[in-house]
């Protein structure tokens, strides 16, 4: 393209009809496709975006367009080579997201409130590039009513409640993979805290079995020890005069010694006197008589001593028995002390043992409250299990309820109550602008937005039966009627319509003045731009004329 050398400035508030006239190839077309590429990044027509480029500069494409919402001055600027994509809203420059998409669609959704569709249907009626709506997919219909009944929030509610959807489906199979490892971790706990409290159980009672034992045999010693202290006080008491019999002993050992001794001296001067008749004192001859005295003397000494040792030898020989029968008693009172320390130190080992095993009982015992580790991992898991199920819960509350507004956005839920609501008024201005456009037939559009069509002689028919002319009177009855509704709604209030070579096609006569006569009818409020090649023939239908020219392969206003 080669739209200008210069800015090219159009005021679209300068009259409440314009006709827009020149040669073709003088640009006058051109306007729409900059005016939907500043408000959509792409031309009006069927052509590539970077056909927009000036073919002579190559470069510097810029389009700016100010208007207002409400009482709210905006502004936007485009530009191919350099690219430029700005927003100014009260003169200030909006955050530019790093998505070019987000900021498009940040001006379609909130502030010009339609897309290039519904814009093409409203605001622009072509004939060069422009779809019909009777020619959409069903799909396409139900985006621009939609859009005009403001419901299109629904839709877009909608695509994020999938992903609500979607994420909260995710979040319970998480939260299910979450209850079942929780469940895996807290079966293994348990099982692991029922086989320590199993084994160390197992310990305690072999230690207790133990314990006994070492409780039966000390008791047994202890038992064997009284009884050998009963009997060594018997032993004991039967040695009691032991004493006594080994000093009567001992004085009758001395007894007989000395007896023993007389006798030898006795014996000794007995035979002395017996084998010598001299005095051993004075050597002098004894006499006999002296000498048989002497010898009969000692005669009777020794019998007297041998019956007295006699005597004694007696009793010793009883003491001396007593004296064995007591050490033989003594002797089994060592014995039996030696027993009684012997079961002393086993009473001693015993009852080492079994503190012991209170001790090896009381740290096993310990050790399960050291386990109380395994507790506590236990308690955390059943907290968390807990947590998870509320968890699950509330998911599983969410999902009923995104169920339930799943339901209420679908086509058939409230946007289906909505479009049956405004599907008569649709109807009724349809078949209003019909017959202001002098085109007599019962035009009605279902929930589906097919069409059915029939003549005052009840055919039926299609919008495809139609010649062009007709189609064109169904076309402009459906733009007006979008319009409409659009005011009626306040979705899409727009004071612009543009219309490319619809007063060219396939109108006739009859049909331009009815036309007219509705442009006529909207107002100074709506500012109307007709392109069409009839200008001398519409010039003083229209208040206001452009003139396109082409100049040095540069398309101006003149």
């Amino acid at each position: 393209m080669s739209t200008g050398n210069i800015f090219t400035e159009i005021q679209f508030d300068r009259s409440p009809n314009t006709i827009v006239v020149g040669e073709n190839g003088a640009g006058k077309s051109s306007f729409i496709d900059a005016l939907c590429f500043v408000l959509f990044n792409k031309p009006f027509r069927t052509i590539k975006k970077d056909q927009l480029i000036n073919s002579i500069n190559k470069k510097d494409t810029l389009v700016e367009i100010d208007f207002k919402v409400g009482n709210i001055d905006y502004q936007v600027k485009r530009g191919i080579k350099p690219d430029i994509f700005e927003i100014y809203k009260a003169g200030i420059l909006l955050p530019q997201p790093g998505n070019a998409r987000d900021y498009q669609k940040q001006l379609e959704d909130s502030i010009l409130k339609l897309n290039f569709k519904s814009f093409t249907q409203i605001v622009v009626l072509g004939n060069a590039s422009f779809t019909p709506f009777m020619q959409l997919k069903s799909y396409d219909r139900r985006i621009i009513i939609e859009d005009l009944l403001d419901i299109q929030i629904f839709s877009n509610m909608n695509v994020l409640l999938k992903e609500r959807i979607s994420k909260n489906k995710q979040d319970i199979s998480e939260v299910d993979k979450a209850i079942e490892l929780n469940e895996e971790k807290l079966q293994i706990q348990n099982d692991y805290l029922n086989q320590l409290k199993q084994d160390v159980n197992e310990q305690i009672d072999l230690i207790i079995s133990e314990r006994k034992g070492y409780e039966i045999s000390y008791n047994t010693s202890e038992s064997e020890c009284y009884q050998l202290g009963d009997k060594i006080e018997k032993l004991l008491d039967q040695v009691g005069h032991e004493a006594k019999v080994k000093t009567k002993s001992a004085k009758i050992s001395d007894l007989l010694q000395k007896l023993h001794d007389k006798t030898h001296n006795n014996t000794k001067r007995k035979v002395f006197f017996e084998k010598n008749d001299n005095c051993p004192t004075c050597e002098q001859i004894l006499d006999l008589k002296i000498k048989a005295d002497k010898i009969d003397i000692a005669q009777k000494s020794i019998d007297e001593t041998e019956n007295a040792i006699n005597i004694l030898v007696g009793e010793q020989e009883k003491l001396t028995n007593e004296i064995t029968k007591i050490d033989t008693i003594q002797s089994e009172i060592q014995n039996s002390q030696l027993r009684v320390r012997d079961h002393q130190t086993e009473m001693k080992y015993m009852r080492n043992n079994g503190k012991s095993a209170n001790t090896r009982i009381r740290t096993l015992q310990s050790k399960n409250k050291e386990d109380s580790n395994v507790e506590s991992k236990i308690s955390e898991l059943i907290e968390q299990a807990n947590t998870n199920n509320e968890e699950k819960e509330t998911l599983s509350i969410d999902k009923e309820l995104l169920s339930f507004a799943n339901d209420m956005l679908k086509d058939g839920g409230i946007k289906k109550k909505i479009i049956r609501q405004y599907i008569p008024i649709m109807n009724r201005l349809i078949n209003k602008y019909l017959a202001s456009l002098e085109f007599f037939v019962n035009f009605e559009l279902d929930e589906e937005f097919n069409e059915t069509i029939k003549s005052r002689y009840r055919d039926v028919f299609s919008y495809a039966n139609f010649s062009e002319g007709e189609k064109m009177r169904v076309d402009l009855a459906l733009l007006f009627t979008w319009r409409a509704i659009a005011k009626m709604k306040n979705s899409i209030n727009t004071n612009l319509l543009i219309l490319d070579e619809v007063f060219d096609a396939s109108l006739d006569s009859t049909g331009c003045d009815e036309f007219l006569k509705l442009l006529h009818d909207l107002g100074d409020e709506t500012n109307v731009f007709v392109i069409s090649h009839k200008g001398d023939v519409l010039i003083d239908k229209f208040r206001s004329k452009i003139e396109f020219q082409k100049i040095k392969n540069f398309s101006r206003i003149v």
